[in-house]
């Protein structure tokens, strides 16, 4: 079974046990927090030289990290990876567009106003940067699901579950869905996709 390191409040360790919630895939869970310094520890460096989370060991003991090369292997050989190769493009397109355009914004000003020992990084400047670049990349987002019901095309996929993940958490770094229709109802329908689970769900 494969054993799944991750933070059980971060947007990045929720993708792949969203992914693998959605998939019916057995796993176990390991809580490992950077906010504790366990990502630091020898035993976990020697899994993940760069003290991150998530990180994936196969049940063959090789280990895969960085969340969004996580959801390309799981996502092997299943519907949340596009088997046209133009659509599959598009999907990873997204997930570069989550990491630079989205990810430093929406999730990085979602962290200085959720966790305390990240206030005193909460300076003016830094809020408003953070601002204005996440409502930037909800734009973006906004006129593709104009177009088209998920982000790559007709039909859900790991680009999907990857800018889920801090999108549906926007609004607790004070940014303003309601200026975003078309994002709010595909979240909705990110949520209504079968085998749904919360941030916080952990398999038993």
């Amino acid at each position: 079974m494969p054993i799944l390191y991750s933070q059980p409040d971060s947007g990045n360790c929720y993708k792949p046990r969203l992914l693998m919630a959605k998939l019916g895939m057995s796993f176990r869970h390991v809580t490992v927090s950077a906010l504790d310094g366990s990502t630091r520890t020898p035993d976990y460096l020697a899994k993940n030289p760069n003290g991150k989370v998530p990180l994936l060991e196969l049940d063959d003991g090789r280990f895969l990290a960085e969340s969004n090369a996580i959801l390309l292997h799981l996502a092997e050989g299943t519907r949340f990876l596009p088997s046209d190769a133009y659509a599959r493009a598009l999907a990873y397109q997204w997930l570069f567009f989550e990491q630079y355009s989205h990810e430093p914004y929406i999730a990085v000003r979602r962290a200085l106003m959720v966790y305390p020992e990240r206030a005193k990084e909460a300076t003016p400047e830094r809020l408003a940067a953070t601002l204005e670049g996440g409502d930037k990349a909800l734009g973006v987002m906004e006129a593709q699901l104009q177009k088209t019901p998920y982000l790559a095309g007709e039909e859900i996929s790991i680009a999907d579950i990857a800018l889920y993940a801090y999108t549906h958490e926007a609004e607790r770094g004070g940014f303003d869905l309601r200026r975003c229709p078309a994002v709010s109802a595909w979240l909705g329908r990110v949520a209504a996709d079968p085998g749904h689970v919360p941030l916080g769900w952990l398999p038993e």
